[in-house]
């Protein structure tokens, strides 16, 4: 058994333990399980959105935002995989982990595992929205006003009882296929989001300018068009989680086949997010809506397609997202709270997480807005900047040198977006809320 050489200090029921965890089980995946597992961790249905941002950004910001992000989080993204097994002979399997590591042990879980679970729950309460509105969307398509009109909240429920079977996969690797469905989806639906706007083509009169008309929308359009960018790209919560899946010897470490897939994912990541961004927006202008599968209404069966394909790639995301936080759920209730580990437990503990999520997606369908808002706070740290702190902490580069600056440059970057996006995502919700009847 070559995976547990540096797990000998363990009792033999830590061991049990460890081999019944959802992201320690498992220990044989490939490295393009990383690159599909990666792709469904980042592409979210946000690229949909991308268009609407560029319409807040303008040509010159917009296209400078996404590519900044693109290589921003690449950098930190690549910090992650090579932390992962900086001390020999032991591995960081969960960023709290590595956060404890880094910060000690009390103050590590207290700096990462907040933001950990507000991005991965909250994430999964987007998606389960996301999942709802898309097949009531699918559902209108093709009805065309002729079938009764059903509410949100039933559509919610309808993708939520998926997640209520497949919750019960008990790792990473069982719900690898599902994980390649949902990557495969992703690229499809961008490509048809992005090859339907070349075939409309641009629309007549068509306008790049902003797309608020007061100087306060502007700014406001601004910082949240920020925001959405900057969470298209928010892949860095599971890295860690999906790299302790692949064996990892002395003379062949982890970090080499998790590169890999990293790298092949993100250059998915960018065939999928620059064409519909750019496209979308050549098309339509300021005219684009937030979705843009609600822009190209026709033809029919090509958004229907679209939109069940989203609701596929969701259930995919939503799977990933929620593994980390059931091994949080399950290691206290196991270690901590000495339950035993078994079917009855996962059975209740990941059935009333999926219900709470479903309950709070029904109560708040506005929660894009919230996102932004708790994304801000969470996201921007996660993704852009708490890696290059633990890195700084840990590695100690020299100062002025080329490692040094670039993490700062990073840190700065990440600290304004933190500070600025959830403004822009505030005022949505303020707007969103004045109009807003519970359970309609």
């Amino acid at each position: 058994m070559a995976k547990q050489w540096w797990q000998d200090g363990r009792s033999a029921q830590e061991k049990a333990i460890d081999d019944w965890l959802p992201i320690t089980s498992s220990r044989n995946a490939k490295w393009w399980y990383s690159a599909f597992h990666n792709v469904t961790a980042m592409v979210g249905a946000g690229v949909l959105s991308l268009p609407y941002a560029m319409s807040e950004l303008g040509w010159g910001p917009g296209i400078a935002v996404l590519i900044l992000s693109w290589i921003i989080t690449l950098y930190t993204l690549w910090q992650m995989v090579e932390m992962h097994e900086m001390v020999p002979g032991k591995r960081f399997d969960r960023y709290h982990e590595l956060g404890q590591h880094a910060f000690g042990e009390k103050l590590g879980l207290w700096i990462v595992v907040p933001q950990q679970l507000v991005v991965e729950v909250g994430v999964n309460i987007v998606y389960m929205v996301t999942g709802g509105k898309s097949l009531k969307k699918f559902h209108d398509v093709i009805c065309e006003n002729n079938c009764k009109d059903i509410k949100l909240t039933y559509f919610i429920m309808i993708f939520a009882s998926v997640h209520f079977v497949l919750s019960q996969l008990p790792n990473f690797n069982s719900i690898s296929g599902v994980s390649l469905a949902a990557a495969v989806m992703s690229l499809s639906y961008s490509t048809i989001a992005w090859g339907a706007s070349v075939d409309k083509g641009k629309v007549a009169n068509v306008d790049y300018h902003l797309r608020a008309s007061t100087s306060t929308g502007k700014v406001f359009g601004f910082f949240s068009a920020l925001g959405d960018v900057a969470f298209a790209y928010a892949g860095h919560n599971v890295v860690l989680e999906i790299q302790a899946t692949i064996p990892s010897t002395p003379e062949k470490p982890s970090k080499k086949p998790m590169w890999k897939g990293v790298v092949v994912a993100y250059i998915i990541v960018a065939l999928c997010y620059f064409p519909v961004a750019l496209v979308g927006y050549w098309a339509f202008g300021n005219h684009v809506d937030d979705n843009i599968l609600i822009t190209l209404s026709r033809p029919k069966w090509l958004i229907a397609l679209a939109n069940m394909m989203v609701v596929v790639h969701v259930i995919g995301s939503y799977q990933i997202y929620a593994m980390p936080v059931f091994d949080m759920i399950e290691t206290v209730l196991v270690k901590k709270l000495r339950f035993p580990p078994g079917l009855t437990l996962r059975l209740i503990a990941r059935t009333l997480y999926v219900a709470f999520t479903m309950f709070i997606a029904i109560t708040f369908p506005f929660f894009g807005g919230l996102l932004g808002f708790f994304g801000g706070f969470a996201f921007a740290p996660t993704t852009y900047f708490l890696p290059c702190i633990m890195w700084l902490a840990i590695y100690k580069p020299r100062r002025f040198s080329l490692s040094w600056f670039t993490n700062w440059i990073c840190i700065i970057l990440g600290v304004m977006l933190m500070v600025l996006s959830p403004i822009g995502g505030l005022r949505q919700i303020i707007i969103d809320a004045k109009t807003y009847k519970f359970y309609s």
